[in-house]
């Protein structure tokens, strides 16, 4: 007697997933396309202001005195996870804005709200603008392409931060 021929080809069915699901990690995993990181660097340096307080290389040497001192980005050790969560939800009592409009409203940063934060006496301060999920995955995609792990800023760095061998570039040496 003959087996059914579907058991034959019942691997397909779970090789095909397999496969699928490899794709769409690989995907997730590519590197930001390069408009998504000028975008990013865009968000750091205007709509988010993030160079007030962690400096215009993101080295922690803040651009304007009254704002709190920010972390070196450049030798941070925090996964991209834990980047994108600090930005969305700030660093209450440290200085880091919550940048998720709605951060502290309904238990998405740790479960924690407003009223708790008054409670243990947490300062947060509000951020130059909001930003959108998709607008922090584009700060996180410039920080770990032009930033994180990328060393301390050197003359090269600089001007292909600011594209062109700008003035404030003339600190490093040739």
């Amino acid at each position: 007697m003959a087996r059914p021929r579907f058991r034959r080809l019942s691997w397909l069915v779970p090789a095909a997933i397999i496969a699928q699901t490899l794709a769409l990690v690989g995907a997730a995993a590519q590197a930001p396309s390069a408009d998504d990181v000028a975008e990013g660097m865009r968000l750091f340096r205007q709509k988010g202001d993030c160079q007030a307080c962690h400096g215009w290389a993101a080295d922690g040497r803040k651009m304007d005195t009254q704002m709190p001192d920010g972390a070196n980005l450049r030798t941070t050790r925090l996964t991209r996870d834990l980047l994108v969560f600090a930005i969305k939800c700030g660093r209450p009592g440290k200085g880091m804005p919550a940048f998720d409009r709605l951060a502290y409203t309904d238990g998405r940063c740790n479960d924690i709200r407003i009223a708790d934060l008054k409670r243990l006496g947490l300062q947060l301060f509000d951020p130059a603008a909001t930003l959108q999920p998709r607008e922090v995955e584009m700060l996180a995609d410039f920080l770990f392409a032009k930033v994180i792990g990328k060393g301390p800023m050197d003359r090269g760095k600089c001007i292909e931060y600011w594209g062109s061998d700008v003035a404030v570039c003339s600190e490093f040496p040739k």
